[in-house]
C-alpha cells in the first residue's frame, strides 16, 4: 500500500482572470473548488492512475468535512484525523497573465494528535511506501519528518520525501527511497542557483551522498533529472505544450514516478511516467488523468 501524509490539506479556490489588477474590483471568468495539499495531490494522481493508496493527515471544521467529501467523490481513500478546533485551509489560486497564490495557515495540531498519527504509521510494513510532502504547520516541531522517517525505517517502509530545505535534509540519514526537490529547492539547500541539467547532476549527487537512494530533480519546462540508486544519470525533456496550471505538477511527477516504478520495475520508465504525469498536470486545468498521462507516455 502507498500512504501519503499531508499535515495541512486545503480546499483550493481557483479563480481565472484575464489579468490580476491590484486595487481594483474584478470579476472572475471561472471558479473552481478542488482538494489541495501536496500529499493530497499525490494521492489524487495515484488514484487516477489506478494505484491503490490512502491519504493520511488532518481535517478540521466544515472545510475539512467538505475536503474529505470531495476526495471520496473522486475515489481517493482517506484516513484523516479530526481536529477539535479551527478549520482546514482554504487557499486562493489566481490564474491570469501570471499565477498568484495566497496560502493560509490552517488549524493548530496538538501533541496528542501528532502521537495519533505516529501510531497509525507504526502499522506500516516493508511492502508499503510512505510519501511525505509539503510544508508543516507552525504548531508542529520542525523535525517531524525526521521523527516519522525514524519510525517507518525500522519497518523497512520505502520513504519518499518532497519537501523544502531542512525537512528534506533531515530525512536523508534514513536513506529515503526517493527525494524530489525542484531545481530552486535544490539550489536553496546548497546556496547556489541550478539552471542546467549539469548543475542538477552535480548537486543531486551530493544529496545522494548524504543518504538518498534516488534523487529526482524537477526542472519545469526543461524536464527532469534522475540520479538512480546505482548512480546512473538520467534526463528526460518535458513534452512541448502550453502550461495551463503548474500547481501540483511536481506532486504529479512523484505519483507518476512511483506508479511507473511499480508497473515497470525500472528507473527509465519510472522517470518517463513521472515526467508524463507532471507535464500532463501542467498542461491541463487540474491534475492529470490516466488518459492524459498515457497519451504523453506513449509519445515521449
Amino acid at each position: 500500500m502507498i500512504y501519503t501524509v499531508t499535515f495541512n490539506p486545503a480546499l483550493d479556490y481557483i479563480l481565472e482572470l484575464d489579468k490580476l489588477e491590484i486595487g481594483k474590483i474584478q470579476k472572475s471568468k471561472t471558479e473552481l473548488i478542488l482538494p489541495g495539499g501536496k500529499g493530497i495531490n499525490v494521492s489524487t494522481v495515484l488514484t487516477n492512475l489506478e494505484i491503490d493508496n490512502i491519504a493520511l493527515g488532518y481535517k478540521a471544521g466544515f472545510v475539512g468535512a467538505e475536503l474529505e467529501r470531495l476526495l471520496r467523490n473522486m475515489n481517493v481513500k482517506t484516513d484523516f484525523i479530526d481536529l477539535e478546533e479551527g478549520n482546514s485551509r482554504i487557499n486562493v489560486k489566481i490564474s491570469g497573465e501570471e499565477e498568484t497564490a495566497i496560502n493560509t495557515n490552517g488549524p493548530q495540531i496538538s501533541e496528542n494528535k501528532i502521537l495519533e498519527l505516529l501510531e497509525k504509521l507504526k502499522t506500516l510494513n516493508e511492502n508499503d511506501y510512505l510519501v511525505l510532502s509539503g510544508s508543516i504547520p507552525s504548531s508542529i516541531k520542525d523535525d517531524i519528518y525526521e521523527e516519522i522517517c525514524g519510525i517507518v525505517r525500522e519497518q523497512n517502509v520505502r520513504i519518499v520525501v518532497d519537501a523544502t530545505k531542512n525537512l528534506l535534509v533531515q530525512a536523508l540519514k534514513y536513506n529515503p527511497f526517493l527525494i524530489k526537490p525542484n531545481n530552486e529547492e535544490l539550489g536553496e539547500i546548497f546556496g547556489v542557483e541550478i539552471h542546467t541539467k549539469e548543475d542538477a547532476y552535480v548537486y543531486g549527487k551530493k544529496l545522494k551522498e548524504m543518504g538518498a537512494q534516488n534523487v529526482l530533480v524537477s526542472m519545469g519546462k526543461i524536464g527532469a533529472v534522475l540520479i538512480d540508486e546505482v548512480g546512473k544519470e538520467h534526463f528526460l525533456k518535458s513534452p512541448e505544450g502550453k502550461r495551463v496550471n503548474t500547481v501540483g505538477s511536481g506532486d504529479s511527477m512523484v505519483a507518476g514516478f512511483i506508479a511507473g516504478f511499480l508497473k515497470y520495475n525500472n528507473y527509465e520508465d519510472a522517470l518517463k511516467m513521472g515526467v508524463s504525469a507532471g507535464s500532463a498536470s501542467a498542461l491541463s486545468k487540474y491534475l492529470a488523468t490516466k488518459e492524459e498521462v498515457y497519451n504523453l507516455f506513449n509519445n515521449i
